[in-house]
């Protein structure tokens, strides 16, 4: 297990801004897990009682409609925390985690992370303006749902992709998402996604191999009307 204090990804999210005492004491009772891919981290509606940290892969933070439907609000990658609002509220999880590939998250119990809430102003800012930051994101998500066609709001995935993620030798992007999955971002019917991403490869803005996609027109992507 690796310690916190010589992780690298701390560098990534609020842990950061702790010292080295601080770091070593949550190296102390944190707990490192592998998920396969496919696997649930945490469900809608469980108690947390601590946060995650991303050591390595991606998951999927989705939250089913009144009519079961799923709408994914969040991709998680590889440095991010996640369960900390729910931590701060003291409410149970508003989402769902679900592993995209293999990952290794460590868990952080809630004690642990209160702590440095409470003595510690720039954790605590720092952790704040994460919050801000994704509550602003669902602002934009939410005028893009009102406002964007859905051929507009699955090509902005397609380019937050390849600005997000590595690519494998052959330029495909390295996170594979179902078409299923392709379609609860954007909210519509899978069918839907299906017929508009074979429409992007007929017009030669993507390429892909089964569940593998590569961009081919980066701006041909963003002048989608």
């Amino acid at each position: 297990m690796s310690k916190c204090d010589q992780c690298i990804i701390k560098q990534f999210n609020s842990l950061k801004a702790l010292g080295k005492e601080d770091l070593i004491r949550i190296s102390g009772c944190k707990t490192s897990r592998f998920v396969n891919k496919g696997e649930v981290i945490f469900r809608e509606g469980e108690s947390i009682n601590g946060v995650y940290c991303v050591k390595d892969g991606v998951c999927k933070l989705s939250k089913l409609s009144a009519n079961g439907k799923e709408q994914i609000v969040k991709l998680v990658v590889r440095g991010d925390l996640i369960g900390q609002r729910s931590l701060v509220s003291d409410e149970k999880s508003n989402l769902t985690a679900i592993a995209l590939n293999d990952m290794e998250v460590c868990f952080i119990p809630k004690n642990e992370v209160m702590h440095d809430l409470t003595n510690n102003a720039k954790f605590s800012l720092d952790m704040l303006q994460e919050m801000a930051k994704e509550l602003k994101t669902a602002d934009n998500i939410i005028v893009d749902m009102a406002q964007k066609s859905v051929k507009q709001r699955l090509a902005d995935v397609l380019i937050y992709l390849q600005e997000t993620f590595d690519k494998d030798d052959n330029g495909f992007l390295n996170v594979i998402l179902s078409r299923e999955d392709y379609a609860n971002l954007v909210g519509t019917a899978t069918e839907s996604a299906i017929r508009i991403l074979s429409q992007f490869k007929k017009y030669g803005l993507i390429s892909t191999k089964g569940k593998h996609v590569k961009i081919e027109d980066l701006e041909g992507l963003r002048r989608v009307e």
